[in-house]
């Protein structure tokens, strides 16, 4: 009797302990996930070509020589509402239904009218405990059609201007979580400042409240006007707009209809660029200075190594190759391929990846390191498998990329006079009609870009043996390649979800 007694005993204390265990463990597991909650600060500047990183000292040590680079990382549609859009929601544009820059196409009031706000990477991170912010520029017509201090859902913290000029980086109103405030003309009052000194404040607030966050920084540079700071307004005296084997192009004889008809550029308008291009260098400065100054927050406040910074571009940007004056909307590389650079936790660095990825992506990346769930209507693919060690290799990853471009349908403009709308590009306004870019849709391969504009023509790029684009081989290419490269292309026009990318 004692000893079955004394092995009851035994029995409850072990059960005892294992319980205590469990909860203990339970515990350990709860803090190991709280803990996992990285920070995540996204920095998206305004029609930056790829080349121009090259002048920004900050990005490069810090970003480039400490991260990832994805060297093949594309926009879906060359165009700033379409493409925030893009990133919001991690959809092609075709699914966004986001098309143009206005409505009826596009723009916010589309944007809005969709209900789209209710569910993009701000609500997801916020559902998981995340602090969330937006700091910059939003939907190309915000806020028409609804108040002035509109804040959208899922931004604890929200920063926007939402009247005046803040293109020009100076005389604008910002929204200010739902108060407006006046900035005028004065030195501090330069937007890229404003927005680097706010999201100091961001940071440190977050910090001290223990609280995981999401930085979405939007600025409107090297987008025209291109104005600087004033303390870097006399740098890069001499540099020189590149001029690749594109530039200006000769031949155009195997272009589409849309370059054909443009006469070469003459003497006047490559001085503009010239002039233009020192001022997008010298704007840029200031976002590598904001840069380095969130980096030292980062420090002070102990995040630095549990932050993932990502930086990238809403769009390319063309000066000159193909004849162009400066724009974008084209399926050109200059156009369409942007860098994305990555520095964070365990992400290798100084390595550069050629996966074909894109901004369909950045969503649904943002949510798998915050452990936040992934809406089945989203078309993009995480890259968090690329940010690690051993990676897929590229032929195990997405082997096409869709490029769209519409154009806004007549009186379109008359609708969405009230908010901040997006200036025209230097010089394109020029003969719009006659050298307006068709509407087309494309596919960017590893090796090919292969274009079909609605006027029946097409364009055929081997990459790898011509990465200037100077010679389309539509003409003269093997039918069965077109062919397939057409109905990829197709099943891409068409693609939502999952099979945007399987």
């Amino acid at each position: 009797m004692v000893n079955a007694m004394r092995l009851y005993i035994r029995v409850l204390l072990s059960l005892g302990l294992a319980t205590v265990l469990l909860l203990v463990t339970d515990t350990m597991r709860f803090q190991a996930s709280q803990q996992l909650k990285l920070n995540v600060i996204f920095i998206l500047v305004d029609d930056l070509d790829a080349n121009l990183v090259e002048f920004m000292p900050t990005v490069k040590s810090f970003l480039v020589t400490q991260g990832t680079t994805f060297v093949n990382f594309f926009v879906n549609v060359s165009l700033c509402c379409p493409s925030r859009a893009n990133i919001l929601r991690g959809q092609y544009a075709h699914n966004t239904q986001i098309l143009t820059n206005l409505p009826p196409r596009g723009g916010f009031q589309k944007f809005y009218a969709l209900g789209h706000e209710n569910s993009t990477i701000a609500t997801w991170l916020q559902s998981v405990g995340y602090r969330t912010c937006y700091l910059g520029k939003y939907l190309n017509g915000y806020p028409s059609g609804v108040l002035l201090t509109h804040v959208p859902p899922g931004w604890n913290e929200w920063y926007s201007p939402a009247a005046g000029n803040p293109y020009s980086n100076f005389n604008y109103v910002m929204n200010e979580n739902g108060k407006l405030v006046l900035y005028g003309s004065r030195a501090e009052d330069y937007l890229t400042d404003v927005v680097a000194r706010k999201s100091v404040g961001f940071i440190r607030r977050a910090a001290s409240e223990g609280q995981p966050f999401f930085m979405h920084i939007a600025l409107y540079v090297p987008h025209s006007p291109a104005t600087p700071a004033l303390r870097h307004a006399q740098l890069f005296a001499d540099a020189q707009l590149p001029r690749p084997p594109s530039f200006n192009e000769a031949d155009v004889s195997d272009k589409p209809s849309f370059i054909r008809n443009r006469p070469l550029l003459n003497e006047n308008q490559i001085a503009q660029m010239q002039d233009f291009y020192r001022k997008r260098l010298q704007s840029l400065q200031a976002v590598d200075e904001m840069l380095s100054l969130i980096i030292e927050t980062l420090r002070a406040v102990g995040q630095l190594e549990n932050t993932y910074i990502f930086f990238t571009s809403d769009n390319g940007f063309h000066m000159g190759e193909h004849r162009l004056t400066p724009g974008k909307q084209t399926a050109y590389e200059e156009d369409i391929r942007v860098m994305l650079l990555v520095r964070g936790p365990g992400v290798p660095a100084g390595r550069v990846l050629e996966h074909l990825t894109g901004n369909i992506d950045l969503a649904p990346t943002f949510a798998e390191l915050a452990g936040a769930p992934i809406p089945d209507f989203v078309d993009g693919r995480s890259l968090v498998l690329l940010l690690r060690e051993n990676p897929p290799t590229s032929d195990a990853w997405r082997q096409g990329f869709l490029i769209e471009h519409w154009n806004q349908s007549r009186g379109g403009a008359l609708l969405a006079t009230e908010g901040v709308l997006e200036p025209p590009d230097p010089m394109e306004l020029e003969h719009a009609h006659q050298w307006a870019i068709p509407e087309f849709a494309a596919i960017r391969t590893k090796d090919y870009l292969y274009v079909e504009y609605v006027t029946g023509e097409r364009e055929l790029y081997d990459l790898n043996a011509d990465p200037y684009q100077l010679e389309s081989l539509h003409a003269i290419a093997d039918p069965a390649l077109l062919a397939r490269l057409s109905e990829q292309l197709a099943r891409l026009k068409r693609c939502a979800g999952a099979s945007c990318w399987q």
